[in-house]
């Protein structure tokens, strides 16, 4: 026999063929030709190939509910994580930075880790929730086997902790400006600072619990508990006016408060007053006579003075108009807010009792006749002292403390309340009337019985 003819170049037939429409599943292939009737041929089969090609019918619904689904779960998904974990790299950078400030600090006091104080607060349950303000909540807390160096024993120890309710950065500063104030403070009327926490992205500082709570509670809460006695009264109030005079003037910085109030005066075990709360409070340059907040004026209505709430500056007089608010509720009983009939405020009313000699009627009723005559009246008359609208007319928190002890006269208060004047305003061009001349200067003067007068 010959070679192999080759394959043809060119397919003689050709037909797409959808085998499944006349075959079976298993079949034969042969080959048959034919050449008519009367004739003869030989046929030869050389080379043959048989391809088959099956593709089931495609559902893009299925295809794009097995593709979507997993796509649809795990893109939200991968966002989470990704969010979470930046979220721990960026709290774990803030907490290394912040207890590098805070570490480099000298004299530091102790550090604690962040699940001790969740459990001393069984985590921070609502519970254990002492009080609240702008600034945090603050949580009573019990601390297992802590050592006591009076004692030599380890024993639990019963703490109060400030928990920063702001994670920002704002919240951040808030929490060393507080901490590195309180941190160099050393006063027995002042709530005495235990340790700190940073971690897991939680600003908190530990006190010492003051287990009578706050000055405000024993005042207005306890409606069916015992008033608190004249004696306690007139400790209370020179052990507040010892820790303003030690932050106003021999702490090395200089501090005002700014925001002396009944809810902030915390009593111990032998209801001693202690100042606390340092929230809102800042260091005075020497050479300044004030401190400008950029976010706002902090503090709390009716133991802010006027002039404060105008020009956003706290002063040595701003805290001494917030003392004599707490003064004469300590006195009267009554909040500083309390309106008395024609008079919106408690320091109204009083400023009415005073030309007519009256003021000892301003006292407590709840006292009846146990308190020291004498020792009131001194006591409201340096209310009205502290409470004088003009700042430079206050005595300074020196002045108030040796009036308390009585190595000083009180100041000459005048019969009626004084009227309060803003300090000259500078004036556009813009908003000057044509008709008043240049060199004209305008005050804006505000009585205390709902009338103005234009000096």
């Amino acid at each position: 026999m010959g070679a192999t003819p080759p394959k043809p170049n060119t397919t003689t037939v050709t037909s797409p063929l959808d085998l499944r429409k006349f075959v079976n599943q298993n079949s034969y292939f042969g080959f048959s030709a034919s050449t008519g009737v009367g004739a003869a041929q030989l046929n030869c089969v050389l080379r043959w190939n048989l391809t088959v090609e099956y593709y089931h019918d495609v559902n893009w619904v299925k295809i794009g509910l097995i593709a979507g689904i997993p796509t649809a779960v795990l893109l939200p998904t991968s966002v989470v994580l990704v969010y979470y974990f930046r979220k721990r790299w960026l709290l774990r950078q803030s907490d290394r930075k912040m207890s590098g400030k805070v570490k480099s600090m000298p004299g530091m006091p102790r550090v604690y880790q962040y699940r001790d104080l969740q459990k001393a607060t069984n985590n921070f349950d609502k519970a254990m929730k002492l009080g609240q303000g702008g600034y945090g909540v603050v949580y009573k807390g019990k601390l297992a086997n802590q050592k006591d160096l009076e004692a030599a024993v380890d024993q639990d120890l019963v703490v109060a902790m400030k928990m920063f309710s702001r994670e920002s950065l704002k919240g951040q500063d808030d929490f060393f400006q507080e901490l590195t104030i309180i941190n160099q403070l050393r006063h027995k009327n002042l709530v005495p600072l235990l340790g700190w926490c940073h971690n897991h992205g939680k600003l908190l500082l530990v006190y010492d619990y003051m287990s009578n709570g706050s000055l405000d509670k024993h005042l207005f809460n306890d409606a069916n508990s015992k008033p608190l006695s004249w004696n306690l009264r007139s400790k209370i109030i020179s052990g507040v006016a010892s820790a303003l005079y030690y932050l106003n003037n021999h702490y090395n910085k200089r501090v005002v408060h700014r925001d002396i109030k009944a809810s902030n005066i915390m009593l111990d075990a032998e209801l001693n007053a202690k100042l606390g709360d340092f929230g809102f409070a800042r260091t005075l340059d020497n050479e300044k006579t004030s401190y400008t907040e950029a976010g706002g004026v902090p503090g709390t209505i009716g133991y802010m003075a006027p002039e404060y709430l105008f020009t956003g500056k706290a002063t040595e007089q701003s805290d001494a108009y917030a003392f004599g608010a707490v003064l004469l509720e300590v006195v009267c009983g009554r909040r500083p807010g309390t309106q008395i009939g024609t008079y919106p405020l408690l320091v109204d009313w009083v400023w009415s009792l005073h030309p007519e000699g009256h003021l000892l009627e301003a006292v407590d009723s709840k006292l009846g006749e146990y308190f020291v005559a004498e020792e009131a009246q001194r006591f409201l008359l340096m209310d009205l002292a502290c409470s004088h609208p003009t700042a430079s007319e206050r005595p300074k928190t020196q002045e108030i403390f040796h009036m308390l002890s009585g190595s000083m006269p009180l100041p000459r208060v005048p019969l009626f309340k004084p009227p309060y004047l803003l300090a000259p305003m500078p004036m556009l061009e813009e908003d000057i009337i044509p008709a008043i001349t240049p060199d004209t200067t305008f005050f804006t003067a505000v009585g205390s019985d709902s009338h103005i007068e234009i000096v």
